[in-house]
């Protein structure tokens, strides 16, 4: 993930917003209660502050494992087709016949296609398009025409059809990771955590000390709710994954000609 500065302008908006909700919510909920000094009025919003704080921060906790997680797997998946690319390309290499060589040129073409359109040109990166399926489509029938003629090609020819088949794979994989947002219930969960942890707080007196500790703790919500957004969609700013595997792959396989 690059550092960019439209990531950081997520950053900033995140921190900062939460940052002013969890004041606000403070200062509203101070002023409409008008508390009294009680000793056991602080108790009790202490003990149920710390309940609440618990829940939220379990929740951010899952949510947060399970898109890094996500965010993971699919770089997983890049490699993985990456390393499929490459056998082809290798295994046509060794099959030492010039009816392969469409089948490498096939393969470069497929690398071209995803680096250069799927993830830069059209719409946001990663995005699965026509043009991608038909560059995989073309390698496939290359691979289909390959008519062995020893045993060592057949085995070749094999390897190839089933690695052939494992792209197809990862791109299923690849249009499954852009269809799948952070469900919008988590959002209204995660805010409305916040907003009543920080109303919970109004028993206390507006002091520095608490002031600051309560921004303290709204900065930090902010910055995992950042890298939930973040992680969230794998293909679109802040956290947009580069297809760096296939790039460096293209990259080799053009440079050993």
């Amino acid at each position: 993930m690059l550092v960019t500065w439209q990531g950081i302008v997520y950053g900033v908006a995140f921190i900062g917003g939460t940052v002013a909700i969890s004041l606000i919510t403070y200062a509203l909920t101070r002023h409409l209660l008008a508390p009294g000094e009680a000793p056991h009025h602080r108790e009790m919003a202490g003990s149920i502050v710390v309940r609440l704080g618990a829940l939220q921060g379990l929740i951010l906790a899952l949510v947060f494992a399970q898109e890094m997680e996500s965010y993971q797997r699919l770089e997983g998946v890049l490699s993985s087709e990456a390393s499929a690319v490459a056998d082809i390309y290798n295994d046509a290499i060794r099959y030492e016949s010039p009816t392969a060589e469409p089948v490498r040129a096939a393969m470069l073409r497929y690398l071209d296609v995803v680096t250069t359109q799927e993830w830069h040109e059209d719409g946001p990166g990663g995005q699965l398009l026509p043009e991608g399926w038909n560059a995989w489509d073309a390698a496939y029938r290359e691979v289909l025409d390959l008519i062995p003629q020893t045993p060592r090609q057949a085995a070749l020819h094999n390897n190839m059809l089933a690695r052939i088949h494992d792209i197809a794979d990862a791109r299923d994989q690849r249009d499954r990771s852009w269809t799948l947002p952070t469900f919008a219930i988590f959002w209204f969960a995660a805010v409305s955590g916040m907003i009543l942890i920080s109303a919970g707080y109004y028993i206390f007196p507006p002091e520095r000390q608490i002031i600051v500790l309560l921004s303290i703790f709204s900065a930090y919500t902010g910055i995992v709710l950042y890298m939930i957004f973040a992680f969230s969609n794998p293909y679109s700013p802040p956290a947009a994954m580069q297809p760096e595997a296939l790039e460096e792959l293209l990259s080799d396989l053009r440079a050993g000609g």
